[in-house]
């Protein structure tokens, strides 16, 4: 890696922090250069690297925001490049961060929207770390709303002039933000383009109107993030930005960009500890379990639906804590955990029988209904390999499941094929296997892909049968 022209001043911050740390040069590099390595980074620094940065050389690009994190790691501290001496890179890699205040969330949010908006493909390809998810929801946990989120539209700055007084001048655009005053109307539209943007996602994938959404939220909301708002406005801004950075990150994750996904979640999730709204922080911890799941990390998934369940508490609605119980179990699934995914599946159905026509839902919790709830059991059961539990759950929740859900209809489908294919009946499960096969190719979803490839690897055992070569020809069909 190229460094900056050294410095004449020796960096006694980083020194300080390796000696707490207990690290050698050595092994200072050996940790950056396996974080880079989670991130798709290849940098090959090394003892003599370490000893350059303490003489005070600046590493270029991502490396102090990933040295910030190794720091970070060990310490079990929230640690900046700026605590260690050095620059702050371009925030590609820092939306790991839990940012400390309102303004440094905003800052490193908008930096992701402005790299994705801009087709910036290494942003794509950043891995998914479960290590990353460890500090966030710790610093979520045991952190409280922000005392003030309000932004007044500053006044003059006084500037001091030799013997004279101190002279008023205007402030620079960058010191005021962009002066927009958001209304309750600007606050209402950030809700109905969720809605407008979930709706597409759910029927068509992810990967239909990702790019509309994160330049949407480039063009629209980051300026109004920088704008000048009430305290109650505020708080109902950081909501809608919270949201709409969640379902970027869904939308993300659907695709398979699974490290930018992971930094959306990370920062909505920071952006709902502003907004106050305990419970949607919860729900942000639920999305990232599910992408735990998806992705084999059983424990990490666990570990989060645990967090969100202590976060949020019991007062929250009966269907928030079915929904966080069903993810918990699904955790337990992958894990293999029959007795642990059972008893969270129970507890699930147990909260959602408990809840009332009249209750007051979140508007993000309302999709976990009885269909949703057999969908969990189904795909647990599968993963436990109880294949005929499996297959009853995910016919009742195709049954129960409205269209709009074409997506989550298409999963379902896959999980009663592969339990179909479980319970022998293969000529069933080819037929199944080809609808999904048939629905995933007229979605932008790598999911739905990946769901349909998995159900094709279960059929391997059998690829000489009639019925696999029937379905093997109606897929090659779809081109």
């Amino acid at each position: 890696m190229t460094e900056r022209p050294a410095q004449r001043t020796p960096n006694r911050q980083l020194a300080a922090l390796i000696a707490e740390a207990g690290f050698s040069n050595a092994g200072l590099a050996r940790r950056v250069d396996q974080l880079g390595l989670e991130h798709g980074l290849d940098l090959r620094y090394d003892k003599t690297s370490v000893t350059r940065w303490l003489r005070g050389q600046q590493p270029r690009g991502t490396t102090p925001a990933l040295i910030a994190e190794v720091f970070t790691r060990r310490l079990g501290r929230r640690l900046t490049a700026q605590d260690l001496g050095l620059d702050a890179c371009a925030p590609v890699y820092a939306g790991l961060e839990f940012a400390a205040t309102p303004e440094e969330a905003v800052d490193i949010v908008g930096g992701l929207w402005r790299k994705d908006s801009g087709s910036h493909a290494e942003l794509r390809k950043i891995a998914f770390t479960p290590a990353g998810l460890v500090v966030p929801s710790r610093d979520w946990l045991i952190g409280r709303a922000d005392d003030r989120v309000a932004r007044a539209e500053p006044g003059p700055v006084r500037v001091p002039v030799q013997g004279r007084p101190a002279v008023p001048r205007q402030r620079t655009q960058a010191e005021r933000g962009t002066g927009q005053r958001v209304s309750a109307g600007d606050i209402a539209a950030l809700r109905s383009v969720g809605e407008l943007f979930r709706a597409l996602d759910n029927a068509y994938g992810g990967g239909h109107a990702r790019q509309a959404l994160v330049r949407y939220l480039e063009h629209e909301l980051e300026p109004m993030l920088r704008g000048t708002y009430g305290e109650q406005a505020g708080r109902r801004l950081f909501a809608a930005a919270a949201d709409l950075t969640r379902l970027a990150g869904w939308t993300s994750y659907d695709i398979a960009a699974h490290g930018l996904a992971q930094r959306y979640f990370v920062q909505a999730l920071r952006l709902s500890q502003a907004a106050g709204d305990r419970a949607y922080g919860s729900y942000v911890l639920v999305t990232m379990s599910r992408q735990a799941v998806y992705l084999g990390h059983g424990r990490e998934a666990v570990q989060l639906a645990r967090v969100a369940q202590q976060g949020v508490g019991s007062s929250a609605p009966p269907v928030v804590q079915a929904l966080l119980y069903a993810v918990e179990a699904r955790g337990h699934g992958v894990l293999g955990e029959v007795r642990a995914a059972t008893a969270s599946l129970v507890r699930a159905e147990r909260a959602l029988e408990t809840a009332r026509p009249g209750d007051e839902v979140p508007y993000w919790a309302r999709f976990f209904d009885d269909a949703q709830l057999a969908d969990e059991f189904g795909h647990c059961h599968r993963d436990l390999q109880q294949f005929r539990a499996a297959a009853q759950h995910a016919e009742r929740s195709l049954q129960l499941r409205a269209p709009g859900y074409a997506r989550s209809r298409l999963f379902c489908r896959v999980v009663l094929a592969s339990a179909r294919l479980g319970l022998g009946e293969l000529d069933q499960a080819c037929q199944l296997g080809a609808e999904a096969a048939t629905q995933a190719a007229e979605m932008r979803s790598v999911r739905a892909v990946e769901y349909v490839r998995d159900f094709e690897r279960r059929l391997e055992p059998y690829r000489d049968a009639a019925p696999v070569r029937g379905y093997r020809d109606k897929v090659a069909a779809l081109g």
